[in-house]
């Protein structure tokens, strides 16, 4: 990796030289290693071992070694603590148990529920912040409250708790200065009833989350009707407005009109920019709702609680293999099967997964009170910021700009010490303020707020 001393010379130069931009964030020739170390063989064996439970219905049978819910946890479990080995021990690994009463719906007894969770603790004492990760562990058939019948979950979401598996085995080998909890989650047919009871704690607890990522139904290159194949692309869901705003954010979202910038939103952006980054020629697609139409996930109760969180979902859903009794009905299979997964293209998820969560971990945290100056009319923008609350000081900053129309962010400027000064108005961008360390790692950008 280049070191941070071309940024640092480029800082030297007037930040009001418009022409001089920074090209992306040089990559990491770690995390880079990392991505190929994700084995499609390994994601494969862990599906067909979920399968082999028969059934992972959140109600179903939790005494038997072979069959049901509670095997296939402590198989996880027993999984993590592999991998606690390999780390040396630095990987926790706990079944986080909570009982869930009958609710008149989708529960209709008393449940012992059990998130299944690897923590990575951070190696800096001063840095605080926690980054999620998880896919659901349960499934189920065409019959929400079926709990004996065969639910094979491959894709839904065996595919998700094998991405989890798989980053907790690689990354567990490294060190981040924050903690990386690594979740299987139980319940999400139920009513999002695991992740619930986690984003609940996580609150309560007063965990500094800066992003959460959920995968679910990640492993299928071909949907159906109609027929589209497309193993180059993957969907990241994100809610634009909040789900947490308050009145006082409502107004400003509506006064700037940045609908389009909520923290979700930026979490997505940084996922497209270092999963096309660092999985060669796969495409993150941004998705600018908080789920596909009128749907949820495990994220959603992060993003209930108000913190960013996304979900990651294939391009093309096949729904003769989602929600299905196993069956065969005019010559066409039906039900979840793991002969219906693309190995592969899950390998390319996964290591979209890695890369941003890697390059997240690795940077300092974002700068604080990110604000525009609005005292005086100017085509100009001028901005200032903080230095981050928790964890090492970065080695400088990264403004970013972008049309009020575009996507994603255009323009890359560096910027000395805590104030940057554009000849660019913010009448016609959009900006965010960034921290870097010394190797190009960087934060979730903050978008300013007006001060005067």
């Amino acid at each position: 990796m280049k070191p941070f001393a071309l940024l640092t010379a480029v800082l030297a130069l007037p930040l009001a030289a418009a022409a001089q931009t920074l090209p992306p964030p040089p990559a990491d020739a770690e995390i880079q290693k990392m991505v190929g170390e994700i084995s499609s063989q390994r994601l494969k064996d862990d599906i067909y071992k979920m399968v082999s439970f028969g059934t992972r219905h959140t109600l179903s049978d939790t005494k038997d070694k072979k069959r049901g819910i509670g095997a296939a946890r402590r198989w996880v479990e027993d999984e993590f603590r592999r991998y606690a080995k390999a780390s040396g021990g630095r990987l926790q690994v706990v079944q986080d148990t909570f009982t869930v009463k009958p609710d008149g719906r989708r529960v209709d007894v008393k449940t012992v529920m059990a998130n299944v969770m690897a923590t990575l603790p951070g190696t800096d004492p001063a840095d605080n912040r926690v980054f999620i990760v998880s896919g659901h562990l349960d499934s189920r058939v065409t019959d929400v409250m079926n709990r004996t019948a065969d639910a094979p979950g491959a894709n839904d979401d065996g595919s998700g708790v094998a991405i989890v598996m798989e980053l907790a085995r690689v990354m567990s080998t490294r060190r981040f200065p924050c903690t990386i909890v690594f979740v299987a989650v139980q319940g999400e047919e139920q009513s999002l009833i695991g992740s619930g009871y986690l984003a609940r704690k996580a609150k309560q607890l007063n965990w500094n989350v800066v992003g959460m990522l959920n995968n679910d139904i990640v492993g299928n290159s071909t949907g159906h009707d109609p027929e589209i194949k497309d193993a180059g692309r993957v969907r990241v869901f994100s809610e634009g407005v909040p789900a947490g705003e308050t009145p006082e954010q409502a107004q400003l979202r509506r006064q700037l009109s940045s609908e389009n910038d909520s923290p979700s939103r930026q979490l997505a952006r940084y996922a497209k920019q270092a999963g096309e980054q660092y999985v060669a020629g796969h495409k993150v697609e941004l998705e600018y709702r908080p789920d596909r139409f009128l749907r949820g996930g495990d994220h959603t109760p992060f993003n209930q609680q108000g913190y960013a969180a996304v979900r990651f979902s294939e391009m093309n859903e096949d729904f003769t293999h989602q929600h299905q009794d196993l069956r065969t009905e005019n010559g066409r299979q039906y039900g979840d099967l793991p002969e219906f997964v693309d190995y592969e293209y899950l390998r390319k998820n996964t290591g979209v997964n890695l890369a941003t969560l890697a390059g997240l971990a690795l940077a300092p945290a974002a700068p604080q009170n990110v604000g525009v100056l609005t005292a005086v009319l100017t085509n100009r923008t001028q901005l200032k910021w903080e230095a981050p609350a928790t964890g090492r000081q970065p080695a400088g900053y990264v403004v970013l700009m972008r049309e009020t129309s575009s996507p994603v962010w255009q323009q890359r400027f560096p910027a000395q010490g805590l104030t940057a000064d554009l000849p660019h108005s913010k009448d016609n961008y959009i900006f965010g303020v960034a921290a870097v360390d010394a190797q190009g790692h960087e934060s979730l950008p903050v978008i300013p707020k007006p001060v005067r």
